[in-house]
C-alpha cells in the first residue's frame, strides 16, 4: 500500500465508532499529484494576540506541510491586488486599514485535499471547533484568510510569494514517525 493508502486508512475509525487510530492524518503525505497548495494569511490580530503558532500547530497537527511563511507589514497595494473583488464593497476602506494596521503572517500549506480541508478548519466566525470559532473575538477580527478554491490559491500565492521562496521539501517522518 503507497503512503496515500496508508494514510488514509490511518484517517478510518477502527474498532469502536468514533475512535481513530493516533497520529495525523497524512493529508500533507500524497503523492505529488495529489497535491494542492493552499496560502493562510494570520492577520494583524492574530499576530498582536501572538496566535500564529496556535494556527501553524493546527495545520501542522492535520499533516500538512509548510513550504512558504514569511512576517510582513502590507501595503495598500497588495490589499488592493489580494482583495480586488471586494473593492467596490462599503465595509471595504475598514478592510484596508484593518489589514495595514500590523504585520501579517503569510504562509503556503500543501498537502492532499488542503484548500477545503483549509477551509473547513479556519470555519466561520461563530463555529466553534474551527481556528476562527475559537480565536476570533469578531466579525471583522476573524484571525485568518484561507483560500477558497484551488484556482483562488494559485492566484493569491503568486501576490504573497516569488516562485523561489516555496521550499519543496519531504518530511523525514512521513512513513516512519520514530526514524527509519
Amino acid at each position: 500500500m503507497g503512503s496515500l493508502g496508508r494514510c488514509l486508512a490511518r484517517s478510518l475509525p477502527r474498532g469502536q465508532p468514533g475512535l481513530r487510530p493516533p497520529g495525523p492524518r497524512c493529508y500533507g503525505s500524497a503523492p505529488p499529484e495529489l497535491r494542492e497548495k493552499t496560502l493562510v494569511l494570520a492577520k494583524p490580530d492574530a499576530v498582536q494576540r501572538r496566535l500564529v503558532g496556535n494556527i501553524i500547530q493546527r495545520f501542522e497537527r492535520r499533516g500538512f506541510r509548510l513550504v512558504a511563511m514569511k512576517l510582513l507589514q502590507v501595503d495598500q497595494g497588495l490589499v488592493d491586488r489580494h482583495y480586488q473583488e471586494l473593492r467596490h464593497k462599503p465595509f471595504y476602506p475598514a478592510l484596508v486599514t484593518y489589514m495595514t494596521s500590523g504585520p501579517v503572517v503569510a504562509m503556503v500549506w500543501e498537502g492532499y485535499n488542503v484548500v477545503r480541508s483549509t477551509r473547513a478548519m479556519v470555519g466561520d466566525t461563530d463555529s466553534v471547533g474551527t481556528i476562527r470559532g475559537d480565536l476570533s473575538v469578531h466579525i471583522s477580527r476573524n484571525v485568518v484568510h484561507a483560500s477558497d478554491s484551488v484556482e483562488t490559491a494559485q492566484r493569491e500565492i503568486g501576490f504573497w510569494f516569488q516562485r523561489d521562496e516555496l521550499v519543496d521539501w519531504e518530511s523525514r517522518d512521513r512513513d516512519h514517525p520514530y526514524g527509519p
